[in-house]
């Protein structure tokens, strides 16, 4: 590596650091303590690191060397590995070697783009386009590989263990904010990826696959070694194996059996395994009555939330029944098998294995007078949760025991839950994205009165409409924006959010597309609604730089972290109308 030096017009400051740290998770805390501010010119100061670490070790195990240098200025810093040593036929990817290879692959870049989305066919300008290329390139640029154990609680185990470590090649929802895979997440990232190259996304299924344990469970959100665990909340660090997250990535295998070359190699690699996930969620989410499905996971008895969080459906605190049961009914987890039980049964046929069950499941879930009479609330008109469940809750401060003389004033205490009436078993009545998930995975028929009322709910402002997207929960819903604890902000119940209206446009696509009464008013709706979602996350990006965790219904502003181009570099696909 070469650094710079001084010149007539520039000053350049060097300064090293030498010390110890236990672990890449702990580089950062070494550093910090061998920063320190330094004199320059005309009583200015700067920050630098300073010599040797007094706090480490006496036998330092990395080195930091900084170079200060006045702006503007351009530096090239380059990186050769060992396999570049001792290679003529090679020139050092530096000057203009550099700036004409990546010339090149700026060129190959673009023309490939167009190839894949037409988007000079769409009518969007050079700006537009630009913000489009950078939501997929942050994707792809995004995609890593991480290697560790997670931190597993099972029921045959006193305390939580690590499993055993394991490579995991994935897209990440966030580098900066969220580096590392989920399991819901990583089903629609490929929805994206799969377009732009189905290798990618075939090498990324398989690796996800094959952190499948022996009973057929995937943990829902990769901390893979210390590194990772250190920069997540200990609450979350620990997987539960009796915990399911929504199968997502049968949303990128579906894409890839319709519209790419059947490639019978892969299926055959990856059906044992899909299959022993499958049979999982199978007996282990099951709810009571035949044909419901539960997601677990949810806290019975905990007094700080308003409505207790379910965070194995990825809605984390979507409202839910509110005193959590076993004779729950999840509306949205029958969807995902009814999706996944189809994808299994085309995958079976296509490698010549038995799809009869598979087939069979498929057609009961999919059975729309099954489903109505399950979850269909006639009292609000939508697909609901079943469940023990009162609306009459809310948080409440408990009173300070009183003061003693003489003493401090106690801490105020947090707020609880106060549940004001006894909840009964009935339907969980709040329409919002759960209750779509039968139009969203397209198990509604298109003749079905029932799609007719849903995108009616689809364009009532006073229900889920905004002009920048569905809100995840209705106005008219009793927890809307309502925070479920004192310290945790609206999540899922208001915001919007991009992999929810992804597959509320694909959906619209689909009914709009086939013969059905309502095909008409699905294509105008389509139409309206993906308009709407591109703007707004096109006008957010040049106002703030940023594509956005999700969006305020309100006023459309980015909220959450950023940047955060995992799902919601979803908007390239819908710019492209490809789904």
């Amino acid at each position: 590596m070469n650094f710079l030096t001084n010149s007539r017009n520039h000053e350049v400051l060097y300064n090293y650091y030498l010390s110890y740290a236990e672990g890449l998770h702990m580089l950062k805390e070494a550093v910090m303590r061998g920063l320190k501010t330094f004199p320059y010119k005309k009583g200015k100061h700067y920050i630098a690191v300073d010599g040797h670490d007094p706090h480490g070790s006496t036998e330092p195990n990395f080195i930091v060397h900084q170079v200060t240098i006045p702006v503007p200025y351009v530096m090239e810093v380059t990186f050769e590995s060992g396999s570049n040593f001792d290679r003529d036929d090679i020139e050092p990817l530096v000057g203009e070697t550099y700036d004409k290879a990546l010339r090149n692959h700026r060129v190959e870049f673009d023309n490939k783009f167009q190839t894949v989305f037409h988007f000079k066919s769409k009518g969007y300008d050079d700006e537009q386009e630009a913000f489009a290329k950078a939501a997929l390139s942050n994707m792809i640029g995004g995609i890593g590989y991480f290697y560790g154990s997670s931190l597993v609680q099972s029921l045959y185990n006193q305390q939580p263990i690590p499993n055993g470590a394991a490579p995991l090649y994935t897209a990440v929802p966030s580098r900066s904010f969220f580096p590392r895979g989920f399991l819901w997440d990583e089903g629609f990232h490929n929805l994206l990826i799969s377009q732009w190259d189905a290798s990618i996304t075939k090498d990324i299924i398989g690796h996800w696959l094959d952190l499948l344990n022996v009973e057929g469970w995937i943990p829902r959100e990769q901390i893979l070694g210390a590194e990772s665990r250190s920069k997540v909340p200990s609450e979350f660090v620990v997987q539960h194996n009796t915990n399911a997250n929504p199968p997502t990535l049968f949303l990128p295998i579906r894409y890839l059996l319709d519209h790419e070359q059947k490639d019978y190699d892969f299926l055959r690699r990856i059906y044992p395994r899909l299959q022993a996930w499958y049979n999982w969620f199978n007996t282990t989410q099951l709810g009571k009555m035949p044909g419901t499905y539960r997601w677990r996971g949810r806290n019975a008895t905990t007094n700080r939330e308003l409505n207790p969080k379910t965070l194995t459906s990825g809605l984390d605190d979507y409202p839910r029944a509110s005193h959590p049961s076993d004779d729950e009914r999840h509306v949205d987890l029958r969807c995902w098998m009814a999706l996944a039980s189809g994808v299994m049964a085309d995958i079976a046929e296509a490698i010549g294995e038995s799809s009869e069950s598979f087939r069979m499941t498929q057609s009961y879930l999919s059975d729309n007078r099954l489903l109505d009479a399950l979850h269909w609330s006639d009292e609000n008109n939508a697909y609901s949760d079943y469940g023990l469940h009162t609306d009459n809750v809310k948080l409440v401060r408990p009173k300070s025991p009183p003061l003693q003389p003489g003493m401090p004033p106690p801490p105020r205490p947090d707020l609880v839950r106060s549940v004001k009436g006894e909840p009964s078993h009935n339907f969980v009545n709040a329409v919002g994205y759960v209750s779509l998930f039968p139009f969203l995975l397209q198990i509604i028929e298109p003749s079905s009165l029932k799609l007719d009322i849903i995108l009616s709910h689809l364009r009532d402002e006073e229900l889920l409409w905004t002009k920048f997207g569905l809100r995840s929960l209705a106005k008219t819903a009793p927890q809307y924006m309502k925070k479920n604890t004192e310290h945790d902000h609206p999540y899922w119940r208001g915001p919007i959010w991009i992999n929810m209206n992804f597959l509320a446009i694909r959906a619209l696509n689909y009914y709009a597309t086939v013969d059905g009464p309502y095909k008409e008013k699905s294509g105008e709706i389509y139409t309206e609604l993906k308009n709407n979602i591109v703007q707004n996350i096109y006008e957010e990006y040049k106002r703030t730089g940023y594509i956005w965790e999700n969006y305020d219904d309100v006023s459309g502003r980015g909220h959450g972290s950023h940047p955060f181009t995992g799902w919601s570099a979803l908007v390239c696909l819908l710019m492209a109308d490809s789904y």
